[in-house]
């Protein structure tokens, strides 16, 4: 199994790229920070005659990656309630390549098992409830398997240190990504 984590944090070295190095110690795997990659926004040509126009960024390899590997790890903060811009920019891209030959992007998507990691503040165990299904109902369009997701309660730099229980399930899935890989 072949693993991938998307970071999707603004900001290096944050709590929810803290988390995920913890989910991943010891585990052979891809990571990619969205942050270091140019990802346009999209321009919705979905109804025009013509289609897509091609982008002139990184798009393609970050997502050739994501088609390559089984198990892909989302992680990214909550922002203002939502995903960052990095992560909605790197979905709102989905529109444009599951219509492009290219890519047998759903195909290949209903064979991919997905977790969501995502650290915040303001009691995010009830408020970051809504990302957590926005990711539910982008599996479940696409036919990914959703697997997992934790949420961590942390948003200065260092806090997650403090969330307990979000490093214990971290613990629990680098045991079992262990037994993958």
């Amino acid at each position: 199994m072949k693993i991938l984590t998307l970071l999707g944090s603004s900001r290096r070295e944050g709590n929810t790229e803290y988390l995920v190095h913890q989910i991943m110690d010891g585990v052979q795997h891809t990571e990619l920070f969205l942050g270091d990659y140019k990802l346009d926004p999209i321009i919705d040509e979905r109804h025009s005659e013509k289609g897509f126009s091609p982008s002139a960024d990184d798009y393609e390899w970050v997502l050739e990656q994501l088609l390559a590997h089984d198990i892909i790890i989302f992680a990214t903060p909550v922002y203002w309630f939502g995903m960052s811009a990095q992560m909605k920019i790197f979905f709102d891209r989905w529109s444009q390549y599951l219509r492009d030959e290219r890519f047998n992007m759903k195909d290949s998507l209903r064979e991919k098992q997905a977790y969501v990691v995502t650290a915040g503040g303001s009691n995010p165990h009830i408020t970051a409830l809504p990302l957590i299904q926005q990711f539910g109902h982008i599996f479940d369009f696409v036919g990914m398997t959703y697997t997992d997701y934790v949420i961590a309660n942390a948003v200065k730099p260092g806090e997650i240190k403090s969330d307990l229980l979000a490093l214990e399930k971290a613990k629990q899935w680098n045991a079992h990504f262990k037994t993958l890989t």
